[in-house]
């Protein structure tokens, strides 16, 4: 893989940052969590100018895997990719991705989730409604980046397993 500009999208739980760090292990690419530039570890967020700077320096560096969706962002991170990699999950197994990662420490969240945030709940079951057609658009604007959709993890674990072949 010589792409060097990649973004991670996809529902919250789909697994995203999971897959990003089997990517960024494969490529050696540095990996950045967009839940970590925009969190605070007492789950507040940085003043969104903080964000957008630290984001800006980012993808103005010369290599890098971001992962997270971040709406407001994701145009401006699709114009610098190279690459997109969107997990386009069923509903159901995204939530049970979120169910399963409960209480445990995450490298791409600054803090541990203990209990189910209802807003997030509904925000991953309106997820295919509301926020899918607005990244499938994405996409479609985007067609001459190299773009991967994958439909379930199977396929995803597929792309990296021919990726350390590769190696």
């Amino acid at each position: 893989m010589t792409n060097k500009k990649i973004i991670v999208i996809g529902c919250p739980g789909s697994g995203k940052s999971h897959f990003s760090r089997k990517l960024a292990a494969l490529t050696g690419l540095p990996l950045y969590h967009l839940d970590m530039i925009y969190w605070n570890e007492n789950k507040t967020t940085v003043p969104k100018e903080l964000f957008r700077a630290r984001l800006a320096e980012i993808v103005q560096g010369g290599e890098w895997i971001i992962d997270g969706n971040y709406g407001s962002t994701m145009e401006a991170r699709m114009d610098a990719c190279d690459t997109v990699f969107f997990l386009d999950y069923p509903t159901e197994l995204c939530l049970a991705g979120v169910e399963e990662r409960m209480g445990k420490p995450r490298a791409d969240m600054p803090w541990i989730e203990t209990e189910w945030d209802e807003e997030f709940h509904e925000h991953i079951k309106n997820f295919s409604e509301k926020n899918r057609p607005k990244i499938l658009a994405l996409l479609e604007r985007h067609a001459e980046k190299e773009i991967h959709v994958f439909k379930e993890r199977a396929e995803a674990e597929d792309f990296l397993q021919n990726l350390r072949k590769e190696k």
